[in-house]
């Protein structure tokens, strides 16, 4: 006799709801995906266009053009060094981690997608530990609280990067994917943090926030930019893991309210902070 605890006494019906969830979640993701795209697509073409650009014509002290808390230095020769790599590599990491995350490379050219995996992750390496020589060595911040949270963004950084690294080498693919996930979001901090900007200073006309970037809301925004990524890639992962699809649908909604705010946040970057820099 079969109980209600059975297996197979359950409805027919609970396979294709399973079925209908996996599908709403993997649909809101995409979704994701797709606007966050579009949103560092026009953050490659600002970095390229400004600094890219200003580099290559020599024009260093043209990096200034756009506020910036410390970009050109006359007489800091390292500094200014630095700071090119880091800025220009960022179109490297940004572009290199999109790929990473597009299933028709992983499937139809795995070469393709080993390859630009290793650029992405030794990439971000080697900006999380410049960006960290900036911020302290040269130094570039405007509060301690701020230096101190855009640093522990760059732990972050080299801890997944190397947690990735090393289960891909170790064949444990699974883990891999989900470490350099994270180690995707991490290394988008700083986008995430001018989309999350453009998102709460006109909605709130700017409350809690000034110019040193230690107002509370200016804290709750510079952690949340890492954080909060990583706190819905974690549900997300469960989700996908779950056999429960009101948990999917639930981590689905999640993701379709997290694309409209990323969404938001790409046209306020976009037509605010990047456009006159992006002509």
């Amino acid at each position: 006799m079969m109980t209600l605890n059975d297996p197979k006494a359950r409805p027919v019906g609970d396979g294709a709801a399973r079925l209908a969830a996996d599908r709403m979640l993997r649909r809101a993701a995409q979704a994701w995906f797709c606007v966050a795209a579009i949103g560092q697509a026009a953050f490659i073409w600002m970095i390229i266009a400004h600094y890219g650009r200003k580099t290559l014509a020599g024009d260093l002290a043209g990096w200034n053009d756009k506020p910036i808390i410390k970009g050109y230095v006359a007489g800091d020769a390292l500094g200014n060094f630095l700071f090119a790599v880091h800025v220009l590599l960022a179109v490297v990491v940004t572009l290199g981690g999109l790929m990473q995350l597009v299933p028709a490379i992983r499937a139809k050219a795995p070469a393709l997608h080993r390859w630009t995996g290793r650029v992405f992750f030794v990439t971000a390496f080697v900006m999380a530990l410049g960006g960290l020589w900036l911020t302290w060595g040269r130094p570039t911040y405007l509060s301690l609280i701020s230096a101190i949270l855009v640093s522990l963004n760059g732990v972050l950084i080299l801890v997944f990067a190397v947690q990735a690294w090393r289960m891909a080498v170790a064949r444990r693919f699974d883990a891999h994917r989900r470490w350099a996930l994270r180690a995707y979001l991490a290394v988008n901090g700083v986008w995430f943090l001018r989309v999350a900007l453009m998102v709460w200073a006109p909605l709130t006309r700017g409350w809690g926030m000034d110019r040193t970037l230690s107002g509370p809301a200016d804290i709750a925004l510079q952690l949340c930019a890492y954080v909060l990524p990583l706190l819905v890639l974690e549900a997300y992962l469960r989700a996908q893991d779950s056999a429960n699809p009101n948990a999917k649908r639930a981590v689905a909604g999640l993701l379709i309210g997290s694309t409209a705010l990323t969404g938001l946040g790409v046209v306020g970057a976009v037509l605010i902070l990047w456009r006159p820099y992006m002509l």
